[in-house]
């Protein structure tokens, strides 16, 4: 795909100024962006204002979404000695509300069994032993998965030990926006807990002589209403097709690099192509969301429900925005997109700040509320610090603030914003929009999708050996890609075409309807209408059963014979549909 390079790119990166982000930063160190709370609304009135001033057309919605907000939480050390410790709960939590949860704790190590080296993900050991009655203690953050698997066991509270010397906020639900008649029974009915490195490291030694605590979790758990703002900058020749550019206004505590520097980057965006909106000709959506940490995405949530048709008719891709600028973050690496969106992403990086960038699959996290709508995306967490640099600090993995260890904690203030790195940042993600915005031919290459594909079923073929063939799906990938291969030569020809040339609306069309096929089958199990778990989605999920084939008996082998049957069947039905589109314009 022949790269494409605007030439409003110069004067659209010149008029990045620090001079609105410093001072909305400064702002927002100010205020406690809870969500469903006075400061959160007061951010978002200062958004709306400064978008009014220069003329922006936008929206504040006042949704209500489902939260959960941590108030206090403390575990108490009954025996061998009284003492209380100090904890945090996450989000979604139960409430114990004064009734505190009493029991003998058991130890269940993760999988490891040493010290932390995945902090989100760190497994339970398969022989964990019976939980059932008993507080289990363990390592790590309250993950939801995590979470879900010690309530399967039969916990009655989980206490979590930290890493270091901080407790971070977090949620531990899998359901992802307000729950559902379908999702509600996922909700979490145990107390959760968490404590720092010290304290958990005193309570696994009490644990091995006998430990009695009692746990106390309060939260304010409801429907709370909660604001939304979205600005629209319309195109000149496309307008009905738009990019959306997004990220969390609500934090916790001050919140600086996580996401005050995102706010910021979100609205020096919108003052920018604003200005410059002669030059666009797709139409840019910018849109700060509530209920980021305390609803699990229940902000964006809501607006890929409400919006849901629009979202899968006319969005061309969406672009998260989260923890740009932080001190320390000099790198490009790790950064989430999809397969067809890395070229473009690479490019406008290197185009913008002279580096180089490297990433990898999307997460289950982070805003990224429309991967069921079929909708390409790219970015979550920008630039990080460079790893020999963590390493030499002794700094654990966390998930924002460029990878200071201050993400979700009370240590979020406004050293962690660096004005250097927030400028470069601002500049690649201007330079990024601008070639999503005005490409004639949307700058998606699903050809990388179905290498990436290939290489997955190979891998699962491997591993399935003789107990299922996937041969009829690398079949239909063959067949896909020399449709793209032929799709993309005619796109190339209509390179310095309009937008609004028939042609050309005809390819975008065609490249959403491919994504909407390709993405959904790559990065979610449910409905087109409906939200996956906020669990981690292997590749092409549907056929990822084959590492279940060779436990257990013939019996168990045959539930997952017919499991990943159905699966084969939705994977080829969604490559021939590619194909099919794909065919359609060539």
């Amino acid at each position: 795909m022949v790269a494409y390079v605007d030439t409003a790119e110069p004067a659209l990166r010149a008029a990045v100024s620090l001079d609105g982000p410093r001072e909305l930063i400064y702002r927002f160190s100010t205020l406690v962006r809870e969500s469903g709370s006075a400061d959160e609304r007061t951010a978002a009135r200062e958004i709306a204002a400064r978008l009014s001033s220069w003329g922006v057309p936008h929206t504040v919605y006042e949704p209500l979404l489902y939260l959960s907000v941590p108030q206090k939480a403390s575990v108490d050390v009954v025996a061998p000695q009284r003492m209380t410790l100090r904890a945090k709960t996450p989000a979604f939590s139960r409430s114990t509300n004064g009734t505190p949860v009493r029991g003998r704790v058991v130890y269940a190590p993760s999988a490891s069994g040493a010290p932390l080296t995945d902090s989100f993900d760190a497994a339970l050991p398969s022989d964990v032993g019976p939980l059932a009655g008993r507080i289990v203690l363990t390592e790590g953050f309250p993950s939801p998965q995590k979470v879900l698997a010690l309530q399967q066991h039969g916990a009655t509270a989980i206490i979590f030990i930290h890493p270091g010397q901080a407790i971070h906020e977090m949620i531990c639900t899998t359901i992802w926006g307000a729950p559902d008649l379908d999702s509600l029974p996922r909700k979490p009915h145990v107390a959760v807990v968490s404590v720092n490195r010290p304290d958990g490291d005193a309570l696994v030694a009490m644990a091995q002589k006998g430990l009695d605590v009692a746990v106390h979790t309060q939260l304010q758990e409801g429907w709370m209403r909660c604001p939304v703002v979205v600005a629209e900058i319309r195109g000149t020749e496309a307008p009905e097709e738009f990019v959306l550019a997004h990220g969390h206004v609500d934090s916790w505590h001050a919140g600086i690099g996580d996401n005050a520097t995102g706010n910021a980057a979100l609205l020096e965006l919108a003052r920018i192509f604003w200005a410059h909106r002669s030059q666009l000709r797709r139409t840019l959506r910018i849109a700060w969301w509530a209920g980021h940490s305390t609803g699990r995405y229940a902000g964006s949530t809501w607006y890929a429900d409400t919006f849901a048709l629009d979202l899968v008719e006319r969005c061309v891709a969406h672009m998260n925005v989260d923890s740009p600028g932080c001190r320390w973050a000099t790198e490009y690496e790790d950064i989430s997109w999809m397969p067809e969106t890395v070229d473009v992403c690479q490019r406008a990086i290197r185009d913008a700040t002279g580096q180089a960038s490297a990433g990898e699959r999307a997460h289950r996290a982070g805003d990224w509320s429309f991967n069921n709508l079929g909708i390409s995306g790219f970015f979550m967490l920008f630039s990080t610090m460079p790893k020999s640099l963590l390493k030499a600090k002794g700094y654990y993995p966390v998930g924002g603030c460029g990878a200071n260890i201050a993400w979700h904690t009370e240590d979020d203030t406004l050293e962690i914003f660096d004005e250097g790195n927030l400028l470069r940042d601002l500049k690649a993600y201007v330079t990024t929009l601008v070639r999503v915005l005005n490409a004639p031919v949307h700058p998606l290459d699903f050809r990388a999708t179905t290498r990436e594909f290939a290489h997955t079923v190979a891998q699962y073929q491997e591993v399935a050996g003789e107990m299922f063939d996937l041969a009829p799906v690398a079949e239909e990938l063959a067949a896909l890609e020399g449709a793209l291969d032929r799709f993309a030569g005619h796109s190339s020809e209509l390179g310095a075409s309009s937008v609004a040339d028939a042609r050309v609306r005809a390819a975008n069309t065609a490249l959403r309807r491919i994504a909407r096929e390709l993405v959904l089958v790559n990065f979610g199990r449910e409905d087109r209408f409906r939200h996956d778990p906020a669990m981690p989605i292997p590749p092409l999920p549907d056929l990822a059963a084959v590492h279940q084939l060779a436990s257990g008996d013939s019996a168990q082998r045959g539930f997952v014979q017919a499991h990943l049957l159905r699966g084969r069947n939705r994977v080829i039905w969604a490559l021939r549909e590619a194909r099919r589109i794909a065919e359609s314009v060539v």
